[in-house]
């Protein structure tokens, strides 16, 4: 045997998968498609790296089973994933809504940590490698890949699959653990983009172009679930965090509602106004709220020209719908190569919660993306990937 398992995948679960097997003195060969190790992590929020969430829990993912995580979060806590950093003199610092960040630190020192400890403990890394061929026998696995010009073989007895989904393809995102998962008869949860940018078509099309680059904060919701945070107009149509965070919970056909002004009441608002001024125009109190562009695309709705004392009572049940019940039917999403994550893949149901494993292919593990497990914005996503790293590891 050439070492006690092959990682298939050198993104952040097989990497942490390697770390944790060299601690328990398990050898393992890590296998990249890319040109380099931890590729995904590198570009992650923009290169700094949001690479684990305080408040993380089972209740912020997506998966046809919501219980499927509670074992391996119980098993590698967010307390372990701060500390394990910290270990490595890299302290985390809270930017927003439980998002923890590298201080002082980046994307590429949280990949120079896994790649130090690689070498540490003898495990290799071999990247631009393609796996051609996977042979699953009684007691081991034999695998084919090439590198440059030349083919190799490979002998273990366990084999761990962690490369990731199908967001961003320019970046190496293949669709090789749905195809390995396929033939061999395990079920695949269908997969779609998350945390993605949504797209506006039509009669609408010039409305949300013209604000393009205009942020506002505020609930966006459906029947599902809400979230408040900003949203960003682009010349496509929304993005910022409140549409990605809404995107994956969104299906082709349905609408989303939008609360522009979440916190306060804007009939309220005009109310006081009347009181204070009520020669002030309907346009100069927007002022104060949103942006000018904001206020003037907002003319499409109301008399933003009328003082508020004039405002009617129908102008002021058309204020009150446009501001807090805004409704939005998008055409589509931006696709794989704008979204953060993959939603759906392999089906939890076909692995052991407390060690990934499968059920069906003895010796055979899947962890990371390519699990029908998809995390809210804001460090969730790494934070399955760290625990699911884990626990392939202590089983290998």
């Amino acid at each position: 045997m050439d070492a006690d398992a092959i990682i298939i995948g050198a993104g952040a679960c097989g990497l942490m998968c390697a770390v944790q097997a060299g601690y328990l003195g398990k050898k393992v060969i890590l296998l990249e498609k890319g040109s380099k190790a931890g590729a995904k992590i590198l570009i992650s929020g923009g290169g700094r790296c949001n690479y684990t969430n305080l408040f993380a829990s089972p209740d912020q993912f997506i998966s046809n089973n919501k219980h499927f995580l509670k074992s391996a979060f119980s098993q590698w806590t967010v307390e372990d994933t701060v500390s394990f950093f910290e270990t490595y003199d890299l302290k985390g610092k809270e930017k927003t809504l439980g998002q923890l960040f590298p201080d002082q630190k980046n994307a590429k020192d949280i990949v120079d940590i896994f790649t130090s400890l690689c070498a540490d403990f003898g495990q290799e890394i071999k990247c631009g490698v393609q796996v051609t061929e996977v042979f699953l026998k009684e007691d081991a696995v034999t695998l084919n890949y090439q590198l440059g010009d030349k083919n190799y073989t490979l002998e273990a007895p366990k084999l761990v699959i962690a490369t990731g989904g199908l967001p961003i393809p320019k970046m190496g995102a293949t669709d090789f653990a749905l195809r390995f998962a396929r033939k061999y008869g395990l079920n695949v949860i269908e997969t779609a983009p998350a945390l993605v940018p949504l797209t506006i078509t039509g009669k609408d099309e010039d409305w949300y172009a013209a604000l393009s680059g205009n942020s506002v904060f505020c609930e966006v919701s459906n029947d599902r679930i809400s979230f408040e945070e900003n949203l960003l107009f682009t010349h496509w149509g929304l993005s910022g965090p409140a549409i990605l965070q809404i995107s994956s919970y969104w299906r082709p056909g349905e609408s989303i509602n939008i609360n522009l002004l979440p916190n306060q009441d804007i009939l309220s608002l005009i109310e006081e106004e009347r009181k204070d001024n009520g020669k002030t125009l309907l346009s100069t109190l927007f002022n104060r709220v949103y942006t000018r562009k904001i206020t003037d695309a907002m003319r499409k709705f109301m008399p933003m020209d009328k003082t508020v004392a004039a405002l009617n009572r129908a102008e002021l049940d058309a204020i009150h719908e446009t501001i807090h019940l805004f409704k939005v039917k998008p055409a589509g999403d931006k696709g794989y190569d704008k979204a953060e994550v993959m939603r759906g893949g392999i089906d939890t149901n076909e692995l052991s919660s407390k060690t990934l494993a499968s059920k069906k292919l003895p010796g055979v593990y899947f962890g990371g993306e390519c699990v029908d497990v998809t995390g809210w914005l804001g460090g969730y996503n790494f934070q399955w990937a760290w625990a699911s790293g884990f626990v392939i590891a202590q089983d290998i």
